[in-house]
């Protein structure tokens, strides 16, 4: 059992909560107000800068090659990539750059992305791509749960393009090697005295996952 399994079992309330919100329900038969996902995306902005800067800290984290290059590259994507995707795909919900530079960052995506920095900087590198896992592994899970779903609108829903995205093979790729890297940094820094404090990590981020998609749900009208 990889350590993503074992930890993902330990924590099933909190992964089913997290997997199975309102929010993600709502991407799936289309209901989602479109004021809450337009907020959840400039939301989403802020997140991914600051995600950027977790990979970074990866980096510096590493005390191998390989593992250095691999956070780095994962950091050039996200700012290179992955931001110029976000910003045009936002474009066509007609949502400005500058618009989204300028938003109020909210409280969940302040808690949540300063927990994973603050994981990375008190802990090792485990620590941190443990506190990563929920969100790059799991947007891959519902994305590819809901293609798969006969209860997903596909007619007129105007998520499918999102679901499209985390549930294609593109970005199940990329879950699959968050998996395998994490079970790579396990052979040489995991033992069972860690699971509780691994665990205690994995869950509290997973939680901050399901504070994020409630802030979608709640946001100014």
């Amino acid at each position: 059992m990889s350590i993503f399994a074992r930890l993902k079992a330990a924590n099933a309330d909190a992964w089913r909560a997290y997997t199975e919100h309102e929010f993600v329900a709502g991407l799936g038969d289309g209901s989602l107000p479109e004021d809450a996902f337009k907020y959840y995306l400039k939301q989403d902005y802020l997140f991914l800068i600051h995600f950027a800067r977790a990979y970074s800290l990866a980096a510096y984290k590493a005390d191998n090659l390989d593992d250095m290059k691999s956070a780095l590259a994962t950091a050039a994507a996200l700012t290179d990539t992955e931001m110029s995707l976000h910003v045009e795909y936002c474009k066509g919900w007609g949502i400005s750059e500058s618009e989204m530079q300028a938003v109020e960052e909210a409280p969940a995506n302040m808690a949540y992305t300063r927990y994973v920095l603050e994981r990375g900087m008190s802990g090792d590198i485990l620590d941190l791509y443990a506190a990563l896992a929920p969100c790059v592994i799991g947007y891959g899970e519902i994305g590819e749960r809901l293609m798969n779903d006969p209860a997903t609108k596909k007619d007129g829903n105007p998520y499918l393009p999102w679901i499209e995205m985390y549930g294609g093979s593109e970005y199940l790729d990329v879950m699959h090697a968050a998996i395998a890297q994490l079970d790579r940094l396990a052979e040489s820094r995991f033992n069972d005295a860690r699971f509780d404090d691994l665990s205690k990590t994995f869950r509290q981020a997973t939680l901050l996952e399901v504070d994020f998609w409630q802030m979608g749900l709640d946001a100014p009208r």
